[in-house]
C-alpha cells in the first residue's frame, strides 16, 4: 500500500520546510517613521473623493512622470481569491456604471499573462501577472476586516491579489501551503512601491473575511507604509499588531510601534471601534 499524505499533514510539513531554508541571522528593525492618514468618513454618500484627495496629500503621495509632470496611467485591477468570475464581481460592484471606458481600464490578475521571478518565498521561481511587475505604483484597496486564519486582513493580506489563480489555484492554494504569514510578508518585500487606502466605512468583523459581519467604523486610511498602515487599522479595530504575527515578521521593513508612525488626521486612540474577534482570537485585544 502506498503511503497517503493528506492536506492536513502536508500544510505544517510545507510549512516547516519553507521556515528551515528561509532561516537567517534576525534582520535590523525599522528605524525610520512613516505617516498615516486617518479621516472620518460617516457613509460612502460623503464626498469621498475629496477624502482620498485628502488623505493622500497627508501622506506626501506625489504620482509623477521622468519630467515632473503629473501624468499616469491608471488600471483597475482585481485578482479574487474565492470567485473565478472576476467580470462578474466587477459587475456587483458597480464597476460598469461607475467608472468611464471601465473594460478597457480593467485588468483580471488571475488570468493575466504572468512572466516569473526568482527565489520567492523559497521557491526556486515565482510567476506575477505582467501587470503587476510593470507597476510603478499599486494601490491596495481592501476593506477592514477580522481574518480566521491570520487575525485580520487589511492592505498587506490584500497582496494576495497580486498572485494569478490560473497559475496556483483557488484561494491562491500555494501561498497557504507557503504560510499565509510567510506569504504575506514575501509579498510585501517583493512589491515595495506601494500606497493603501482602507475601507473602514464599513468593514467586517467576527468569522472573516467572507463569513463575518458587517462593522461600521467610520473612517478610511491612508499610507504608503503598508506594515505601518495595518498597524493603525488594528489599533483602530481594537487589535494588538504587536500579537499579529505578519506584522512581528514585518518589523525590518515598515513601522509597526505608534512612536514610529506620525499619524496624521484623526488619532487611532480617538476612533477606536473594537471588532468582534473570534473565540480562539480574543487574545490580540488591545488593552
Amino acid at each position: 500500500m502506498k503511503p497517503c499524505l493528506t492536506r492536513r499533514a502536508l500544510l505544517p510539513a510545507a510549512a516547516a520546510a519553507v521556515l528551515a531554508s528561509c532561516q537567517k541571522a534576525a534582520p535590523t528593525p525599522f528605524a525610520g517613521t512613516s505617516p498615516v492618514a486617518v479621516l472620518k468618513a460617516k457613509s460612502y454618500q460623503e464626498d469621498l473623493v475629496s477624502h482620498i484627495l485628502t488623505g493622500i496629500r497627508l501622506c506626501g503621495l506625489q504620482v509623477k512622470d521622468a519630467d515632473g509632470i503629473r501624468s499616469v496611467l491608471v488600471e483597475i485591477a482585481e485578482g479574487p481569491g474565492h470567485r473565478r468570475d472576476t467580470l462578474g464581481l466587477a459587475d456587483e460592484a458597480g464597476y460598469w456604471k461607475g467608472v468611464k471606458n471601465f473594460e478597457d481600464n480593467f485588468v483580471d490578475l488571475n488570468r493575466d499573462d504572468v512572466s516569473p521571478i526568482k527565489n520567492f518565498a523559497g521557491q526556486e521561481q515565482f510567476f506575477f501577472p505582467n501587470t503587476v511587475l510593470a507597476a510603478d505604483l499599486i494601490v491596495s484597496m481592501p476593506k477592514m476586516k477580522t481574518h480566521h486564519w491570520a487575525g485580520t486582513t487589511l492592505s498587506m493580506k490584500n497582496f494576495f491579489g497580486l498572485v494569478p489563480g490560473a497559475v496556483y489555484g483557488w484561494p491562491k492554494n500555494t501561498l497557504h501551503y507557503i504560510g499565509i504569514a510567510e506569504s504575506i510578508v514575501a509579498l510585501n518585500r517583493q512589491f515595495r512601491q506601494t500606497f493603501a487606502i482602507v475601507d473602514g466605512i464599513v468593514g467586517m468583523e467576527g468569522n472573516g473575511p467572507i463569513q463575518g459581519t458587517p462593522k461600521t467604523a467610520n473612517v478610511l486610511v491612508f499610507g504608503k507604509d503598508l506594515v505601518a498602515v495595518d498597524a493603525t487599522c488594528c489599533r483602530i479595530m481594537g487589535i494588538d499588531p504587536a500579537k499579529i504575527e505578519y506584522l512581528t515578521m514585518s518589523a525590518d521593513f515598515g513601522a509597526t510601534s505608534a512612536a514610529q508612525i506620525q499619524q496624521r488626521g484623526e488619532n487611532p486612540a480617538a476612533v477606536r471601534t473594537d471588532f468582534q474577534l473570534m473565540q480562539q482570537y480574543q487574545s490580540l485585544r488591545l488593552a
